[in-house]
C-alpha cells in the first residue's frame, strides 16, 4: 500500500513580479514597469530555514510581501500546503495570513509609539476576536513577551522606552501570537549590536526547533544566515543565482556573484606573535596616586 508524500508548507513556482519605475517616470503617462522578482522558485518545509541572501535591491523585502499576499505576483503560483493561495477566499485567505507572519526590518515604524507593548503583542489576538479580557489579556501579553525572552513588566512600556533588541523581539511576540506556521523574518538584526544580533539569531533558532516553526531569513549578513539556515536563496536584481544546501553552498559556490558576496565578508587575520613584536611600542602607563 503507497502512501503520498505530502506536499511542502510553502512552495514558490516561478513568481514574476513588476512595479512601476519611479526613477524612468515620464512627463505624462504612466511609469514603465520594472521587474523585481524573475522566475523565482523554492520549497520551504515544515521546521525548515531558509536564508535568503542579496545586496540591497536584489528583490528581498518585496519576496516577504510576495509570501504575505501584500504584494500578489502577477505570474507564477504560491503554494500553501499544495494549495494555491490565488485561489483562496476571503476566509481562506485570512487563515493563510495568521500562518504566515511577518516580522518587518525596522520595528521603530512597524509598532504602534502611542500603544503600550502589552497591547502591541495582544493585537492580533483582538482584530480577530481572540483575545481574552482583562487580566487574561494581560496574561496573554506576559506569555508572549516571555517566550521571545522579555520581562512582562514591560507590557506597560511604550516602544521608544525599548532598545533596539527589545523592540524587534516585540515585534517577533507579536508575530507568534497567532501560532504561526511561517515565519518571514526581514532583516530584523540590521542596525543592532553583534550581541544583540546574535541573541536575536539564537531566539529565532530556538522557536523553530520548539514549535516546528518553519523560518525565512532574509538577511545580507551571510555569516548570519550561514549559522541559522539549512537551505541558502542568492538573489540578484530578482533572480536566483544559487540556491540549495547552505553548507554546500559555503564551502563550494558555484556562481560567480555568490563567491563575491562570500569573498566580501571582512574577515580577521591576526598576527599570533604581535604581543612579541619589539617595533610594537608598549602603552603607558599613569601612575596612580
Amino acid at each position: 500500500m503507497s502512501t503520498s508524500t505530502p506536499a511542502p508548507l510553502l512552495q514558490a513556482q516561478g513568481l514574476h513580479l513588476a512595479l512601476p519605475d519611479a526613477s524612468q517616470r515620464r512627463l505624462w503617462g504612466t511609469a514603465p514597469p520594472k521587474p523585481i522578482l524573475q522566475n523565482l522558485g523554492f520549497t520551504l518545509d515544515t521546521g525548515g530555514t531558509l536564508g535568503v541572501i542579496g545586496e540591497s535591491g536584489s528583490g528581498k523585502s518585496t519576496l516577504a510581501r510576495v509570501l504575505t499576499w501584500l504584494l500578489p505576483p502577477q505570474q507564477g503560483q504560491l503554494l500553501y500546503q499544495g494549495r494555491p493561495v490565488a485561489a483562496m477566499d476571503s476566509a481562506a485567505l485570512l487563515a493563510y495570513r495568521t500562518r504566515v507572519q511577518l516580522v518587518f526590518q525596522d520595528p521603530m515604524s512597524a509598532l504602534n509609539p502611542r500603544r503600550q507593548v502589552g497591547a502591541i503583542v495582544t493585537q492580533p489576538l483582538q482584530a480577530l476576536g481572540q483575545a481574552a479580557r482583562g487580566r487574561a489579556l494581560a496574561a496573554q501579553a506576559a506569555r508572549l513577551l516571555e517566550r521571545v525572552g522579555l520581562a512582562p513588566a514591560l507590557a506597560e512600556r511604550y516602544p521608544h522606552e525599548l532598545s533596539g533588541g527589545q523592540r524587534q523581539r516585540v515585534g517577533i511576540a507579536r508575530a507568534l501570537a497567532l501560532q504561526p506556521q511561517v515565519l518571514i523574518a526581514d532583516e530584523v538584526t540590521s542596525g543592532l549590536d553583534v550581541s544583540a544580533q546574535a541573541r536575536i539569531v539564537a531566539l529565532l533558532d530556538e522557536l523553530r526547533r520548539d514549535t516546528g516553526l518553519a523560518l525565512v531569513f532574509i538577511s545580507h549578513d551571510l555569516s548570519l544566515v550561514r549559522s541559522l539556515c539549512d537551505e541558502v536563496l542568492i538573489l540578484r536584481q530578482g533572480q536566483v543565482m544559487e540556491q540549495g544546501d547552505a553548507a554546500r553552498i559555503f564551502a563550494r559556490p558555484q556562481h560567480p556573484y555568490t563567491q563575491a558576496l562570500l569573498d566580501a565578508i571582512p574577515l580577521p587575520e591576526p598576527d599570533p606573535c604581535w604581543l612579541a613584536r619589539p617595533d610594537l611600542p608598549l602603552p603607558s602607563r599613569t601612575p596612580h596616586g
